[in-house]
């Protein structure tokens, strides 16, 4: 049996809801799967291109992606 878990959070960012700016700060920095997110979640800020808001926006989506397992 899959398992789906795993795939989900190893798997591509794409099913994120985030805005335009924020999936083009994160592909200039390589980010490109749940964890390599999860992984910086606590430094966005400091990302190039992504400030106090957008880094609220990614965590929030990040905690709606978490309540969902």
């Amino acid at each position: 049996m899959p398992n789906h878990y795993k795939e989900r959070w190893e798997g591509p960012i794409r099913g994120l809801r985030l805005p335009l700016a924020a999936w083009n700060s994160l592909h200039k920095e390589g980010i490109t799967t749940i964890d390599q997110l999860t992984a910086v979640a606590d430094r966005l800020e400091r990302l190039p291109g992504i400030g106090l808001t957008m880094a609220r926006i990614i965590r929030q989506e990040l905690a709606r992606l978490a309540a969902t397992e």
